[in-house]
């Protein structure tokens, strides 16, 4: 019974029939509030498409209530006088379609507002007037900037009708706009939508923008008029004549400050000294001084000259735009510079809180190593001398890590050109730093094998020193003669290195020197002589004592090797000295001749090689002896 008596009065029916429609367009569009939710460009453009739709929607509907409209008032006008039930019948439907058309409008409007913190307006440029009006909707194929720009040009086309009168603006109704048109030149087109964008009605904006239209118009004439155009050339021939006074004074006075530069010389002006290091002479400071003088008054009459031309330009209607151009050059490269670095501040923050970070963790492992170093803090299986190298290689793994955090937050580091330098890099790291790499991996390699420490005395391939440096390219070696001699380390790798200090302070350097003694000499003799000669040695150990070894029996004599321990390897060269010349003392002393291994001489007739301190008296060499018996 309900829904009967509903459809029986048609006003009821269409104000819950749109009110179904309304809530189900907003179930299906969602339309954010605008004051709440801060819009991206992608939400914008949905919501705009999404908004276009609706309103396609709701002008589909005002379509069809206007046909409905036309045919209610052809039939209301064709009923008898009479015929009152019909007529209030008809009444009633038209009322309906009034208040489904003030719901229509107000439905737009609430998706308008939704839109209007968020949508930003296309705008129409003027002759005079920077922005002259807002372009929000379309219309038809037309998009509102389209429609911006379509405005302007006609604009600027009617501006050159020299013979233009306010008289020829006009508005004129069309199917669904309001048309301002000038002598047959539709300007704008303003539609249901674009008065509700501008919080009025179509027939209030139309009045509007047609006496915006003139007042652009009329202001553009006026710049024209022969008196403005005078004034404007006076105006520009003051602002060349300021110009012009302005150098005049400026060079000038640059050149009463050169003057005073060069009079200063040798009093105020004494040259730029660091210690005993003399950066720039008077002379020199004089020179520099007066071409930044030069440069400075170059800078500033070029300044005065570029500030002047937009000034200039900007006096006549016809060169304004040249002006702003001009203008522009400056402003907008400061303006983007100003703008990335404000953009760029959060990421430059976050890189100073990760470099901030990594430092105090560097700091740590710093602290670490240098308690390593002083034996303060022993871990077992790590010896003191690995803490550098292993500090250096977590310090490198550390920063490049962080580098690897820095590297999204600097910028343009998304930018294809960032990326390909960055590829370049890394091959110029790679293939140029080949054998360094391969020194640096020896070098760690080198250190945690510990072939050798500083002070040890070593030899690498050919090379016998002490080792003075151990660096991740080289290891230097200073030899007896005091050359520095540089090795690379993966040479030290691929040669095949003694170690002569590594055990010497626990067991001793066992040096050895070796003798040939002919068969005449007894060999326990000998060996008591070598003996003898080691003890007298002041830097050989008495413990363990030193040994003869008898390495071979050669033709005409016997290799006898002596063998003595030490305790400082670094001195090999004055203890072998020292060896040798007790040796030649002992066994002078001992009556035993060194005569090998290719000293030859008759004994018959022959002097002894025993040098006479060691000789009796008495000493004559014998004659030759002559065995005759057998003769």
């Amino acid at each position: 019974m309900r829904i009967a008596s509903l459809v029986s009065k048609p006003k009821s029916f269409l104000m819950i029939f749109i009110f179904i429609q309304s809530m189900s367009l907003n179930a299906q569009t969602g339309s954010p509030d605008s004051s709440q939710v801060e819009w991206s460009d992608s939400a914008r453009d949905q919501a705009l498409s999404s908004f276009q739709r609706r309103v396609g929607t709701l002008d589909s509907l005002r379509t069809a209530d206007s046909l409905r409209r036309l045919n209610l008032e052809v039939e209301l006008a064709s009923l008898r006088t009479t015929d009152n039930v019909k007529k209030e019948e008809l009444l009633r439907e038209l009322q309906g379609l009034t208040d489904r058309e003030s719901l229509r409008i107000q439905r737009k409007k609430n998706e308008i507002d939704s839109l209007r913190k968020s949508v930003k307006g296309s705008v129409v440029r003027g002759l005079v007037t920077d922005t002259l009006f807002l372009i929000y909707s379309r219309l038809g194929s037309f998009s509102a900037v389209e429609r911006a720009t379509a405005i302007s040009t006609r604009l600027e086309t009617i501006s050159k009708n020299w013979k233009f009168e306010s008289d020829n603006l006009s508005i004129l109704e069309a199917e669904t706009t309001l048309d301002v048109v000038f002598d047959g030149i539709i300007l704008v087109g303003i539609s249901e939508n674009d008065a509700i964008w501008m919080n009025s009605t179509k027939e209030e904006l139309a009045i509007r923008l047609k006496k915006k239209f003139e007042e652009e118009l009329n202001a553009y004439a006026r710049q024209w008029n022969i008196v403005v155009i005078l004034k404007e050339i006076g105006l520009a021939a003051l602002v060349i004549l300021v110009l012009v006074f302005a150098i005049k004074y400026i060079n000038k006075l640059f050149k009463w400050t050169k003057k005073k530069i060069e009079d200063q010389e040798g009093k105020l002006i004494k040259g730029i000294h660091f210690n005993n290091f003399t950066l720039f002479d008077s002379k020199q400071q004089i020179k520099l001084l007066v071409r930044s003088n030069r440069f400075l008054n170059w800078f500033i009459n070029l300044l005065l000259v570029y500030i002047s031309l937009p000034l200039l330009f900007g006096i006549f209607p016809w060169t304004k735009n040249l002006a702003t151009t001009l203008v522009d050059y400056v402003l907008g490269p400061l303006k983007r510079i100003a703008l990335a670095i404000w953009n760029y501040m959060p990421n430059l923050f976050t890189i100073a809180v990760i470099v901030v970070v990594f430092y105090y963790v560097l700091r740590g492992i710093k602290f670490l190593k240098v308690e390593i170093e002083k034996g303060n803090l022993q871990i077992p299986g790590f010896y003191p001398e690995w803490a550098g190298s292993t500090f250096q290689i977590v310090r490198l793994i550390t920063l490049s890590f962080m580098v690897v955090v820095i590297f999204p937050y600097l910028p343009g580091s998304e930018s294809p050109v960032f990326r390909g330098v960055s590829v370049f890099l890394g091959f110029l790291f790679t293939f140029g730093s080949a054998g360094s790499l391969s020194n640096i991996i020896a070098g760690l390699v080198l250190t945690y094998m510990r072939l050798f420490s500083i002070g040890d005395r070593v030899k690498i391939g050919e090379i016998v020193g002490d080792v003075i440096e151990k660096s991740l390219l080289v290891t230097r070696i200073r030899t007896t003669k005091n050359e520095i001699v540089s090795i690379p380390n993966s040479t030290v790798m691929n040669s095949h290195t003694v170690n002569y200090s590594s055990d010497a302070s626990v067991n001793g350097l066992i040096l050895h020197t070796t003798v040939t003694i002919g068969y005449d000499v007894p060999w326990k003799k000998v060996h008591e002589a070598l003996i003898e000669a080691a003890n007298r040695t002041a830097l050989l150990l008495k413990e363990p004592k030193a040994f003869v070894l008898q390495t071979s029996l050669d033709d005409f004599y016997v290799s006898y090797q002596l063998n003595a321990s030490t305790d400082s390897p670094n001195k090999q060269a004055s203890i072998y000295s020292d060896l040798h010349q007790n040796i030649q003392d002992s066994f002078n002393e001992a009556g035993i001749e060194i005569l090998s291994p290719h000293y030859r001489a008759a004994r018959d007739g022959n002097s002894t090689t025993i040098p006479a301190d060691y000789l009796p008296k008495d000493y004559v060499a014998p004659s030759f002896r002559v065995d005759n018996t057998k003769a």
